[in-house]
C-alpha cells in the first residue's frame, strides 16, 4: 500500500521518523493556558528540549517550567525569562512557540524569525493589518516555517469531511456558509481597578498596548473582554470557522467585507467587545456570513459553534466535535464525531483546563509543522494563511465600526474610503510598530 504524506503523518510515522533526528530545542512565549496546551502536545508527538520559557507573570512562568520539567525525556527544568527579547538573544532555539495575549504576538514572532528560530504561533496573529503584513515578510525575507494556531486544517474528522462531501461534490453549488459562535463567552463582571499582583510585571504585559489600570477580568486569560488587547470574539471564534472554511473550499481573499452589531444585551461589563455582531465575507457567488450572539439558544443546540454549508445537493454542518451531512431528498445522512486519542496519550485525561477533543487536532497540526520544518516547506497553515483569515476579521470590525462596506485588494491589502488608518493602531512608547521594510 502507498501511503501519502499527510496519511504517513497521521499514521504516527512521523514520530519514527523523529526520532532518528536531533532533538530540537525549543522554547516558550507566553506560559498560560493555550501556550501550556500547546507545548504538551509538541513534546508528545517529537524529540525536543525544551530549553527555554518567558512569561510576565512570575508565577505561571514558575509552574511552567516545574512541568517542563516533569514531561520533557530529559527532566531539565528550562531557562526562565520575564523579556522575550533576552531569551531570544542566545540564539539557540529551532522552534519558538508563541501564545502571549494577541497584542504581543507581532514583535516576539518577527524577533523569533530574525534569530533563525521556526515558529508556532497562535491565531489571530495580529491586531492590525500592518502587524501581519510585517510578520508575513520577515518569515519570508528570513525563509522561516511559520505555523499558526488555526487547528482546525489539522482536525481529523474535518479533513474527512471537506475529502468526503466537498471534494467529491456530494453539496453541488455552495453559495452560502453561516459560521457562528452563540457560546455566552463574554465577560460579564464590572470588577473594580486594582494594583496588580506582585508576581506580575503589568507595565511588561501590556506591552504596546494602551495602558488601562489592570483589572482581573485582563489577567488571566480574560483579556479577551477588551479590544486593546485583541479583535473580540471575531478575532477569537470567527478567525477559526472562516480559516477552516476557506481551507475546505480552497477560498483566498473576499472581494467586500461588511458588518454590524454592537454591545446590544449586557452593557453593564467593563467588557468593550460586542455581545452581537454579524460579518459578511462576500466572494461573489459564495457568501460566508458570520455571526455571534453571547447571549440566548443557539439555533442548534449540538452545534453552537461551527459551520453549516448549503449546497444543491446537500448541507453539512461540521464543528469541532462533529460533522453531520444531509442530502437534499433521497440519500444516507452521515455522521462523525470527534476523535480522542485519550488511550494513546493517557495525559491528556488529567491535564489541567485541557479541551480533550482538540489535543488530537494540536498534535496533527505540530506534526505538520515539522515536516514542513524538515522539508524547509509551507505547513497547512502557512503564515500568508493566518494573514488573510486574520485581517479578514480585522476588516470585519472595522466595517462595523464605520459602517461600510470595505472593498478589498488582496495586492495592498488596502480598502476603500482612503482608510489607511484602519490598517495600523498606535504603539505605546517606547514600543516601536513593525514594518514591512524593517523586517
Amino acid at each position: 500500500m502507498v501511503m501519502n504524506r499527510r496519511e504517513f503523518l497521521y499514521s504516527g510515522g512521523y514520530a519514527l521518523q523523529s526520532a532518528l533526528q536531533k532533538r530540537r530545542r525549543v522554547g516558550l512565549i507566553g506560559c498560560g493556558w493555550y501556550g501550556k496546551c500547546d507545548l504538551w502536545r509538541l513534546i508528545q508527538v517529537a524529540p525536543v528540549e525544551v530549553v527555554s520559557l518567558c512569561d510576565v507573570d512570575r508565577n505561571m512562568l514558575a509552574g511552567a517550567a516545574e512541568i517542563a520539567a516533569e514531561r520533557q525525556a530529559s527532566k531539565k527544568k528550562p531557562r526562565t525569562y520575564s523579556d522575550y527579547r533576552e531569551m531570544l538573544k542566545e540564539k539557540d532555539l529551532d522552534i519558538v512557540l508563541i501564545a502571549t495575549p494577541d497584542h504581543w504576538h507581532a514583535l516576539p514572532m518577527i524577533a523569533a524569525v530574525q534569530a533563525g528560530a521556526d515558529v508556532y504561533v497562535q491565531k489571530p496573529i495580529s491586531v492590525d493589518v500592518v502587524e501581519g503584513q510585517a510578520m508575513l515578510a520577515a518569515a519570508r525575507k528570513h525563509k522561516r516555517v511559520v505555523q499558526v494556531g488555526t487547528q482546525r486544517r489539522s482536525t481529523p474528522h474535518l479533513a474527512e469531511a471537506r475529502d468526503r462531501f466537498l471534494k467529491e461534490d456530494r453539496l453541488g453549488k455552495i453559495a452560502l456558509v453561516e459560521i457562528y459562535c452563540y457560546y455566552h463567552m463574554r465577560a460579564r463582571d464590572n470588577s473594580p481597578d486594582t494594583a496588580p499582583p506582585a508576581h506580575l510585571d503589568w507595565e511588561m504585559w501590556t506591552g504596546p498596548a494602551p495602558l488601562r489600570p489592570y483589572n482581573a477580568l485582563a489577567h488571566p486569560r480574560s483579556w479577551r473582554a477588551f479590544m486593546e488587547y485583541g479583535n473580540g470574539i471575531v478575532g477569537d471564534m470567527c478567525i477559526h470557522m472562516l480559516d477552516m472554511v476557506r481551507w475546505m473550499m480552497g477560498l483566498g481573499w473576499p472581494k467586500r467585507i461588511s458588518s454590524s452589531g454592537g454591545i446590544l444585551v449586557h452593557k453593564q461589563s467593563k467588557a468593550n467587545i460586542t455581545d452581537t455582531q454579524t460579518a459578511t465575507f462576500d466572494y461573489g457567488d459564495l457568501q460566508v456570513v458570520w455571526q455571534h450572539r453571547s447571549w440566548g439558544h443557539p439555533p442548534d443546540p449540538k452545534y453552537p459553534w461551527g459551520a453549516t454549508f448549503y449546497g444543491e445537493k446537500g448541507t453539512l454542518k461540521a464543528s469541532v466535535m462533529s460533522y453531520d451531512f444531509t442530502p437534499q431528498g433521497q440519500g444516507e445522512a452521515v455522521h462523525k464525531d470527534v476523535t480522542y486519542e485519550l488511550e494513546q496519550f493517557p495525559e491528556d485525561k488529567t491535564e489541567d483546563r485541557l479541551e480533550k477533543h482538540v489535543a488530537p487536532a494540536i498534535r496533527y497540526h505540530m506534526r505538520d509543522f515539522l515536516a514542513a520544518i524538515d522539508a524547509r516547506s509551507k505547513p497547512v497553515a502557512d503564515i500568508e494563511q493566518g494573514f488573510i483569515s486574520t485581517t479578514s476579521c480585522i476588516l470585519a470590525n472595522q466595517a462595523m465600526k464605520t459602517g461600510r462596506t470595505l472593498e478589498i485588494e488582496p495586492a495592498k491589502v488596502v480598502v476603500n474610503h482612503e482608510e489607511q488608518y484602519l490598517l495600523r493602531r498606535p504603539y505605546r512608547k517606547p514600543w516601536v510598530h513593525p514594518e514591512v521594510g524593517k523586517v
